[in-house]
């Protein structure tokens, strides 16, 4: 997984609900850009666009 790449929610769904795909953390940083929801994973820093 590229972490620098924000990932769709649609197209990559959480392999385990409420969960980073990356390193399993469920410690996100969320924020909202332009219209789009953003979940930042804190340990790793893996995006998804929700």
């Amino acid at each position: 997984m590229d972490l620098d790449k924000v990932y769709d929610y649609v197209e990559y769904p959480d392999k385990v609900s409420g969960r980073c795909d990356h390193c399993n953390s469920s410690y996100f940083k969320s924020s909202v850009k332009g219209g789009i929801f953003l979940r930042e994973c804190r340990e790793c820093g893996m995006k998804k666009s929700i």
